[in-house]
């Protein structure tokens, strides 16, 4: 099989044609020479790896979350991964997670050194806590449920499974910055969350940047060593690790877009809001439905949509940047084959994955946008 070097520059100029668009960055550091004045301080400073911004990144993140630890490291996918490996998961253990997710989830569970143990998910997209249980083998050591699109899971369900089982869980919550449910925001359900930063989440950096939030100091120290080496200072290692820490110019990226943080999720629920009503009276959509005990912040706006390939294309040429996350669920993806799933496996994922598409809610688009996107809706099934 031929593996393209980066397919991404081609992407990008194909996404960027479109009037409306999932890629919203030239918008949103606009004003960038305020953060520039900010680096110029680093140049000077010169504390690239680790400085001071990242210690400061952390404590403010820490207040979003309201967790005891933040530690700043590579990706998001790294936070799951040192998760994992901070929790003592390796070789021969089963992590249970959902079918359908990002590669990302999958992939830090199996380098991790793990099996991922697949279950199948509910009308909400994330994992259906009844099934859970049945997943269960002597080999279990870890539940990872994944808040898609910023909903919280059923996390009380699945925290009395993982107690009665003695189960660690890992929220993936890469999607899920100041995402609610009732008084309690995503971070505070498991042993330890992790957060994305990637360019398109809803807190993004210049690249790739992750958090791992935890109410536990054994594991608050753990992590501070994995992410580093596995250093205790300049010339001591406790243990050999890695090396996934968050540049210090990302963490001053970070900060300069927490001051916002508040109008960007807004912004996003009020499209998704708006998108719902206009959308949920078109036969051939079927809008999820909407849990008022949660606070879903939105990193994708997805609905399930009947002729979904046929629809995408039509909006495309309507200018609007439509996408499938993600059309093959992970169970049925190339590299799983190993762990012997088929077709039929996972009813649920399978239909969503086939018919899911996902349009643009980002807080750049406007009112008169998601008209217009939802007007190319109906005039499709009309």
């Amino acid at each position: 099989m031929q593996v393209k070097h980066n397919f991404l520059p081609e992407q990008y100029k194909k996404d960027g044609q479109l009037g409306i668009n999932h890629n919203y960055l030239q918008q949103q550091f606009a004003d960038y020479p305020e953060i520039f004045k900010k680096i110029e301080a680093l140049i000077v400073r010169g504390d690239y790896t680790l400085g001071a911004a990242v210690d400061e990144f952390e404590e403010e993140f820490r207040k979003i979350t309201g967790t005891r630890y933040a530690i700043g490291v590579g990706s998001g996918t790294d936070a799951l991964f040192l998760s994992l490996k901070a929790l003592g998961i390796d070789k021969g253990d089963e992590v249970i997670t959902t079918a359908f997710t990002f590669y990302a989830t999958i992939g830090a569970i199996v380098t991790a050194g793990a099996t991922p143990v697949f279950v199948d998910i509910g009308p909400d997209y994330n994992i259906d806590p009844e099934k859970i249980e049945a997943a269960i083998t002597p080999r279990t050591k870890a539940l990872l449920p994944v808040h898609w699109s910023g909903l919280i899971c059923d996390m009380q369900r699945i925290k009395a499974i993982a107690d009665k089982h003695n189960l660690k869980i890992v929220e993936d919550a890469c999607h899920a910055i100041q995402a609610e449910y009732g008084d309690t925001r995503a971070g505070h359900y498991a042993d330890t969350a992790a957060f994305s930063m990637h360019p398109l989440k809803n807190l993004n950096v210049w690249g790739d940047g992750g958090v791992i939030a935890t109410n536990s100091e054994e594991l608050h120290r753990k992590l501070v060593l994995l992410r580093n080496h596995g250093l205790i200072d300049r010339d001591r290692c406790q243990v050999f690790a890695y090396n996934s820490r968050l540049d210090t110019l990302q963490a001053i990226v970070a900060l300069h877009l927490m001051q916002k943080l508040g109008t960007i999720t807004g912004n996003r629920i009020e499209h998704a809001t708006l998108y719902d009503r206009l959308l949920g009276q078109i036969p051939g959509i079927t809008v999820p439905a909407r849990d008022p005990n949660k606070k879903q912040v939105f990193h994708i706006y997805s609905v399930l949509a009947e002729r979904r390939d046929e629809l995408q294309q039509f909006l495309i040429q309507a200018g609007i940047d439509a996408k499938v996350h993600y059309p093959i669920p992970m169970h049925l993806q190339p590299a799983a084959a190993e762990y012997g799933y088929k077709v039929g496996d996972f009813p649920v994922a399978e239909r969503t994955a086939n018919h899911t598409i996902s349009l643009p809610v980002h807080e750049f688009i406007t009112t008169a946008d998601v008209e217009y996107v939802a007007g190319k809706v109906s005039e499709f099934y009309r």
